[in-house]
């Protein structure tokens, strides 16, 4: 949940942008966080989607914003400081959070929807807006929600409002199907991605700070990653407000995925200009090994790593060996997994996206019986959304791989690991990962 000059989310918004936003009386400004998993801190929420989100928190350190690549155009949102004590959703007892007369949580859909399209907008977006595009050819469903970027425990996360009765079809199923998670939600509690929960530690029925408009405290309602690529939290809609989102900035979008780009512009025509329509990308990438196809490229022997770009990509990771792991870190001293990837490819004049999920899409895969080394190791580590592409190692041969593994180890060698996560391998092109970089999706 990602704001950009306003703009919230967005495919491109979510990765690649952020608004700026006065909260607590401090201009934030916008920048890209990585996308979830493993070896993504906040990301990656709507890879495609990230186009605009608010910024409702302090801004990050200069180092981060240019690390994060920060747009220089992007604008500055301003929410009246409103100094006050910090305001708790939900008692402090081990149940969940609890907001007055909250209703209780519709069942667990029927039928799961896609996220294959989020707009996004700088300001609240006019009544009837959501009508429209309902109405237009090729949608199915159509849920407006909030879409900014705020801090939680001082870390910038990507968060939406949403109404959980409606919202959790289109989250991954195991999630979609917890109706306590989303009936914490509904009773003013925050639903944090796994890999957030896990990375950053916060468990279930812990207490987190989250600075908006007015500092609050939220309990943690459960672990549970939603269907959009670098969403990093949910929250009610009424809580998004209390924190400052523009009330219906954005919404998201389930449709005939065959004419999305025919969509996209039809969506383009009953949204207001200035906001951002962006396609979402699945949220995992399937690699299987042993089938050469099914990265998305074609099996191909020209156009890869060359012997020296091989050399110097794996001679800057061995390099890293020993460093922290620190989510949401690229360099040159700290790295999370898909951090270390795209800082070691660098060093050999190879441009790459920033998260796991769009590293995946960088190469024709490979059967781990023609494993050479340089080629990247992927892996489904999220229980909550097992399709998702959460972590990233580089093979190095003779059966070892490097990884920037999780929080409190150092990037490390060890045995390539062929287990039940393990989700395939690909052999990276530069001139396909280039292109990926340059449109990111997840």
């Amino acid at each position: 949940m990602l704001v950009r000059d306003m703009r919230v989310l967005g495919q491109r918004v979510l990765n690649m942008r952020i608004l700026g936003m006065r909260v607590l009386g401090v201009l934030v400004p916008g920048r890209r966080v990585p996308a979830s998993g493993p070896c993504r801190p906040y990301v990656p929420l709507l890879s495609a989607a990230a186009a605009l989100l608010v910024v409702a928190a302090g801004s990050p350190s200069a180092g981060q914003a240019s690390q994060a690549r920060v747009t220089a155009a992007t604008a500055a949102k301003s929410v009246p400081a409103q100094p006050a004590s910090p305001v708790t959703f939900g008692p402090g007892g081990g149940g969940a959070a609890s907001q007055p007369g909250a209703p209780s949580v519709a069942p667990p859909p029927r039928k799961l929807l896609p996220a294959d399209v989020l707009v996004v907008s700088h300001d609240p977006l006019p009544a009837g807006v959501v009508a429209k595009v309902r109405g237009l050819r090729g949608v199915r469903a159509a849920e407006p929600v909030e879409a900014a970027r705020v801090r939680v425990n001082g870390a910038v996360a990507a968060v939406l409002g949403v109404n959980p009765s409606a919202f959790r079809r289109f989250a991954a199923r195991p999630t979609a199907s917890r109706s306590a998670l989303w009936q914490s939600v509904t009773d003013g509690a925050i639903a944090v991605s796994y890999t957030m929960g896990r990375q950053a530690k916060l468990p279930a029925g812990s207490l987190v700070k989250v600075a908006g408009r007015q500092l609050e405290t939220l309990r943690v309602g459960g672990l549970g990653t939603v269907g959009i690529a670098g969403v990093d939290a949910v929250v009610s809609r009424t809580v998004a407000r209390s924190l400052g989102f523009p009330a219906g900035n954005a919404i998201v979008i389930s449709a005939h995925r065959a004419h999305l780009s025919a969509l996209k512009s039809r969506i383009k025509a009953v949204v207001p200009r200035k906001a951002a329509v962006e396609l979402l990308v699945a949220p995992a990438v399937r690699v299987k090994a042993g089938n050469p196809g099914t990265a998305g490229t074609p099996a191909v022997t020209r156009g890869l790593l060359s012997p020296a770009q091989r050399t110097a990509f794996l001679r800057a990771a061995v390099s890293r060996v020993g460093m922290p792991y620190v989510w949401g870190a690229a360099g040159p001293t700290s790295f999370d997994c898909s951090g270390l990837v795209q800082w070691s490819l660098a060093r050999a004049g190879v441009a790459m996206p920033r998260v796991a999920a769009d590293q995946a899409r960088t190469g024709p895969a490979v059967p781990v019986s023609r494993l050479q080394p340089g080629d990247l190791l992927f892996y489904h580590t999220d229980p909550t959304a097992p399709n998702y592409i959460s972590h990233v190692a580089i093979y190095l041969g003779k059966g070892m791989m490097i990884q920037a593994p999780q929080p409190g180890m150092d990037v490390q060698i060890v045995p390539v690991a062929l287990g039940s996560e393990f989700a395939g391998a690909v052999a990276v092109a530069p001139a396909v990962a280039a292109a990926a970089a340059a449109n990111p999706l997840g």
